[in-house]
């Protein structure tokens, strides 16, 4: 990508969206495309062809999504196949109408079977059954995925998959329902804090192991990947590493400054036992993560303090 090149962030006011445009400025690139949902609804095909038609940017950025936890999955199961189906199509449509130069389309790690090998092999897609609470979401994913492989087979297009392991940071979503697991800790350590409770309680047996990447770490890989990579096959995005969920609310315990116990609740459903990706593939192009969780955890959790700071001041 050169300087000048007109750049379209679709989903830039999320988590990865925003850190993908923080990552370009930062390396000056300052043609950059986005618009609100309020402003362009990605699910209105008419209105993403009136965009692209009249914009004409030569990079994309999908990570535009509906997004969300085990309870926010499993409960909206219409919403995150509609949305997420409907979004990646038109802008794929659209991207190919257009002569974009090159996509890269974010993916998720639920992708990936149920029961599937540890780690994660991109090679393992599409080799058994997926985890019954996401299923649509990736779904969605899955077909974005068969998209631009299958435009890059008819069309020539060079449009790219990459598959994230858990993210957060700068941005995340902290709702008390529909947010992801790590999240969703530290607004539960902080609230119990500031309540002075003596326990939190965790959903699930604390047993299963996830692995954690920095959002500003994956817009890094994204950039290296749309300026170092042109193949068919997807590519994993992680740090390689993972810890139990116990593991994680210790950590998230100590970055809080809670000073009670934590108690797990087994009635709750724990969800895939574990997702480590394999980012072998990644690592021997020459790219590796660069921030560790236990700091990213203190930027995340400086982060949710900041909005805790303006909700007060309205």
């Amino acid at each position: 990508m050169n300087l000048n090149d007109k750049i379209y962030i679709a989903g830039h006011r999320g988590m990865v969206g925003s850190a993908i445009e923080r990552q370009l400025r930062k390396k000056g690139f300052q043609n950059i495309v986005t618009r609100t949902s309020s402003a362009l609804d990605l699910r209105n095909q008419a209105a993403v062809n009136e965009f692209f038609a009249a914009e004409q940017p030569a990079y994309v950025f999908l990570a535009a999504a509906k997004v969300g936890g085990i309870y926010a999955n499993n409960t909206y199961r219409a919403e995150f196949l509609y949305d997420n189906l409907v979004m990646e199509t038109n802008i794929i449509h659209a991207a190919y109408q257009n002569e974009v130069q090159k996509l890269l389309f974010l993916g998720s790690s639920c992708i990936y079977p149920k029961a599937a090998p540890q780690p994660l092999k991109e090679e393992y897609l599409l080799t058994a059954p997926l985890e019954p609470t996401n299923e649509p979401y990736a779904i969605a994913k899955i077909a974005g995925i068969k998209l631009c492989e299958a435009y890059r087979d008819q069309y020539g297009c060079n449009f790219i998959s990459v598959m994230p392991t858990n993210l957060y940071g700068i941005g995340d979503n902290y709702h008390p329902q529909n947010s992801h697991v790590l999240p969703a800790l530290i607004r539960r350590f902080h609230e119990a804090k500031e309540r002075g409770d003596n326990e939190v309680v965790v959903w699930g047996t604390g047993t299963p192991k996830r692995e954690f990447l920095y959002a500003d770490d994956l817009a890094d890989a994204c950039l290296f990947l749309m300026e170092q990579y042109n193949d068919k096959s997807l590519v994993n995005i992680g740090t390689g590493e993972d810890l139990s969920i116990a593991e994680l609310a210790q950590l998230v315990k100590e970055a809080v400054g809670f000073d009670g116990s934590i108690v797990f609740d087994a009635t709750k459903p724990d969800g895939t036992l574990r997702k480590l990706l394999d980012v072998s593939k990644l690592h021997s192009m020459g790219w590796k993560h660069n921030i560790e969780l236990k700091e990213g955890i203190a930027m995340a959790y400086a982060d949710f303090l900041k909005k805790e700071i303006q909700v007060e001041k309205v």
